[in-house]
C-alpha cells in the first residue's frame, strides 16, 4: 500500500485545482447567461428629435429600422441614364453604404459626402472591392446628368482604382409613378424629410449600412465620420465576409453606442474572454498535475520492489578478530 502514498499526496492539489476549474466554469456560464438575459442592444428605436426646433425642421428626423429590408425592386435611374434597382446593385458578400439627400443641396448633403469620402480614404477597405457607395436623390426633378457630374467629382477625390464599379449616384425615374421611388426607399430607411416652399429640402444627415441581402444593419449620423467607426460599420454590414480575422475579432469585442456615435468596448465580451482564458489556464494546470500523478504512480511500484529486493538480500558480518 505504501506505493500509493505519492498518488494520494498529489491528488489533493489536483482536487483543489479541479474545484477551482469548476468554479471558473460556473462563473463563466453565469456571465454568458446574464448576457443572454439582458435585453438586446437596439439603438434608435425611438425617433431622433429635439424640442423647440424651427418650423422648417419639424418632422425632419430619422427613425431607425434596424433589421428591415430596403425595397430591392424599386426602379431608379443610374448616373449613366440606365434604369436599375438596389437589388441589381447589391453584390453577394458586398455591403452597401447608402446616402440619402439631393444633389443641389446648398450645404448639408455636400458636407456629408465630402466628409464620408475623406474618412473612407483613411480606411483600408475599398469602394468597388469590399463595399459600394450609393447616393439617392429625394428630389424627383433632378436629372441623371447631374448625378453623373457629382459622381465624377467624388471619384476624382477618392482616387482609388476600380472605385467607379462601386460608386452609384441615383435619381428618380421621370414619371409620375417613378418619382415615388426615392420616397419609398427613404420611408423604408426611416429618412424623414420635407420640401420647403422655396423648392429646397429640409432633411437630416445620415449614412446607412445595408447588408448584401438588403437588411439595414447600421446608421451613421452627422457630417464628421471617424475612420475607425466607418471601417467597423462596413465590417459589421459585411457579416463575416469583409475585413481580416482581426477586424472581425475587434468588432466582436465592441458594440455601437448611439450616444457617442461610435463603437465602444463591450464589457461582457471582455468578461467572456477573461473567463475563457481562466478556464484554459486551469485546465492546463490540471493536465500537468494529472500527468505528474500518473508518472508517480508508474514509478512507485518499481521503487517498492527495489526496496523489497534490497531487504531480502542476506547480510554478512565481518569475522571478529581472535
Amino acid at each position: 500500500m505504501n506505493h500509493r502514498t505519492p498518488i494520494l499526496s498529489r491528488s489533493r492539489p489536483a482536487c483543489r485545482a479541479l474545484g477551482a476549474f469548476a468554479a471558473a466554469v460556473v462563473a463563466w456560464s453565469s456571465v454568458a447567461s446574464a448576457q443572454m438575459s439582458m435585453p438586446a442592444h437596439a439603438p434608435g428605436q425611438a425617433p431622433i428629435s429635439a424640442e423647440g426646433v424651427a418650423p422648417e425642421l419639424e418632422g425632419v428626423t430619422i427613425i431607425e429600422h434596424l433589421g428591415d429590408r430596403v425595397p430591392l425592386e424599386t426602379a431608379l435611374v443610374l448616373d449613366d441614364g440606365t434604369t436599375t434597382t438596389l437589388g441589381e446593385l447589391l453584390k453577394p458578400g458586398r455591403p452597401l453604404m447608402l446616402h440619402m439627400g439631393y444633389y443641389k443641396c446648398p450645404m448639408l448633403c455636400t458636407l456629408v459626402l465630402n466628409e464620408a469620402i475623406r474618412s473612407l480614404q483613411k480606411v483600408d477597405l475599398s469602394i468597388g472591392q469590399d463595399f459600394d457607395l450609393v447616393s439617392i436623390s429625394v428630389n424627383p426633378q433632378e436629372s441623371w446628368e447631374l448625378a453623373g457630374a457629382k459622381k465624377k467629382g467624388y471619384l476624382a477625390e477618392y482616387e482609388r482604382a476600380g472605385s467607379e464599379r462601386g460608386v452609384h449616384f441615383l435619381t428618380a425615374v421621370q414619371s409620375e409613378q417613378g418619382a415615388l421611388g426615392p420616397a419609398a426607399i427613404a420611408s423604408a430607411v426611416g429618412f424623414q424629410y420635407r420640401r420647403l416652399p422655396d423648392g429646397e429640402y429640409s432633411h437630416p444627415a445620415m449614412l446607412a449600412m445595408i447588408a448584401a441581402d438588403g437588411r439595414i444593419v447600421r446608421y451613421l449620423y452627422g457630417v464628421k465620420f471617424d475612420p475607425s467607426t466607418m471601417k467597423m460599420a462596413v465590417v459589421e454590414a459585411g457579416e463575416g465576409r469583409i475585413g481580416t480575422p482581426l477586424d472581425r475579432f475587434i468588432l466582436w469585442c465592441h458594440q455601437y453606442d448611439p450616444s457617442s456615435q461610435g463603437y465602444v468596448v463591450f464589457a461582457f465580451r471582455l468578461m467572456q474572454i477573461g473567463g475563457a482564458v481562466t478556464v484554459v489556464v486551469i485546465a492546463f494546470g490540471l493536465i500537468v498535475l494529472f500527468l505528474r500523478g500518473s508518472r508517480a504512480a508508474a514509478l512507485a511500484p518499481q521503487d517498492a520492489l527495489a526496496s523489497q529486493s534490497e531487504s531480502a538480500l542476506p547480510t554478512h558480518s565481518a569475522p571478529r578478530p581472535s
